[in-house]
């Protein structure tokens, strides 16, 4: 009778996480920290007190939360790193000419008189401008560096 639980409980987790996941490996990407704690407890609270979680489930699942921090501080780490990477392209296009989009959505091209970041509070996100002129644009809105 318990390994038929077992079994049944087994096929019922996988198939609850597809549907709750999407079946994807990309859901598992956003699952936080805190999300798999707390499916960690209710799966501690819920198991069945007569055959309880496996010491070696549990340890293996003590790796994943820390796998899941690690991840998590290496986006951070990446995503730091990208937006430093950013501003030392755009420093390096100074005195340069380019071609591009506009904020106001007008080609632009001329010389890279300076630079600016912009940061919104509402995401958390900065992001680099490059003036030409009177004109300002986001340094992925550059279509063409000139040299000299």
């Amino acid at each position: 009778m318990s390994q038929i639980g077992q079994a049944a409980s087994a096929e019922f987790s996988a198939s609850q996480q597809a549907g709750q996941f999407g079946g994807t490996s990309d859901a598992y990407n956003a699952l936080d920290i805190d999300q798999f704690l707390k499916l960690l407890i209710s799966e501690l609270q819920n198991q069945d007190p007569l055959d309880p979680m496996d010491n070696s489930e549990m340890v293996q699942q003590i790796g994943q939360i820390r796998e899941i921090g690690a991840t998590d501080q290496l986006t951070k780490t990446l995503s730091s790193l990208s937006a430093s990477q950013e501003l030392v392209t755009a420093s390096g296009l100074i005195g340069r000419t380019v071609t591009g989009l506009a904020q106001d959505s007008t080609n632009v091209e001329g010389i890279v008189e300076r630079i600016t970041v912009e940061t919104s509070e509402e995401n958390q996100s900065r992001s680099v401008k490059v003036h030409v002129g009177e004109k300002t644009m986001d340094i992925k809105n550059i279509r063409e560096i000139q040299t000299g």
